[in-house]
C-alpha cells in the first residue's frame, strides 16, 4: 500500500528495515532534555538571568543619552542586547523588536556589534558604526550610545525628502483617526 501525494509520487507506508545514517551526518536523533540538564546547561547570571555554558560573554556598556544615564552588563553573544538588558531590568530604548525601526539605536563607539537581521538601518550606516540592540549579538567588549530615532531615520530616508523633513500634519491625523 503507497500513500499518493499529489505531485505524483509515492512513498511506501511500511518499510522492513529503517536506515540508519551515521553521526556525522546532518540527520542526529533528538532526545527529551530533563530539567535536572537543563540546570547544568545553564548557569544563573547577575540579577537572575541565564547564561549560556561555554558561550563567550561580553561586557557592554550603554550611554543613555535621552535619560542621561550610563548601563553596564554582561550579554552572551548568542542573545540579544536588549533582551538581556530587559532581564536584567535595565530599560533602554526600543518599539517594533524585530530590526525594522531606528528606536533602538547606537552609534559604536568601542567593540563591534553582529546584527544580521537588522532591517532597519542601511549597510552605509553599519559602516558607520550604527547598531540596532533589538537584533545585535556583541561579538567583543562593546561601548554603544543611544541615538535620537527622527535623526537616524533622517540618516537613512533623509536622501529621499528632496525638500526636507517632512511636517506633522496634526489636521489630516486626526481626520485620519476619525475614519476609524
Amino acid at each position: 500500500m503507497a500513500l499518493r501525494i499529489p505531485c505524483n509520487c509515492s512513498i511506501p507506508l511500511h518499510t522492513k528495515k529503517l536506515q540508519s545514517f551515521p553521526l556525522n551526518t546532518s540527520f542526529k536523533q533528538r532526545r527529551k532534555t530533563t530539567n535536572s540538564e537543563l540546570q547544568t546547561q545553564q548557569q544563573v547570571g547577575v540579577n537572575g538571568s541565564s547564561v549560556s555554558v561555554g558561550v563567550p560573554t561580553h561586557k557592554v556598556t550603554v550611554h543613555d543619552r535621552q535619560r542621561g544615564t550610563v548601563h553596564q552588563f554582561l550579554v552572551p553573544e548568542d542573545q540579544y542586547i536588549l533582551h538581556t538588558a530587559e532581564d536584567q531590568n535595565i530599560t533602554l530604548p526600543f518599539a517594533c523588536r524585530h530590526g525594522c525601526c531606528t528606536s533602538c539605536a547606537v552609534r559604536i563607539k568601542n567593540g563591534q556589534i553582529r546584527q544580521p537581521e537588522a532591517l532597519g538601518i542601511s549597510a552605509e550606516l553599519r559602516e558607520k558604526g550604527y547598531a540596532l540592540l533589538c537584533v545585535g549579538y556583541p561579538t567583543s567588549d562593546v561601548e554603544v550610545e543611544t541615538q535620537d530615532e527622527d535623526e537616524v531615520y533622517w540618516l537613512q530616508f533623509g536622501q529621499y525628502f528632496a525638500r526636507g523633513p517632512v511636517d506633522r500634519d496634526d489636521y489630516a491625523l486626526e481626520l485620519a483617526m476619525g475614519d476609524e
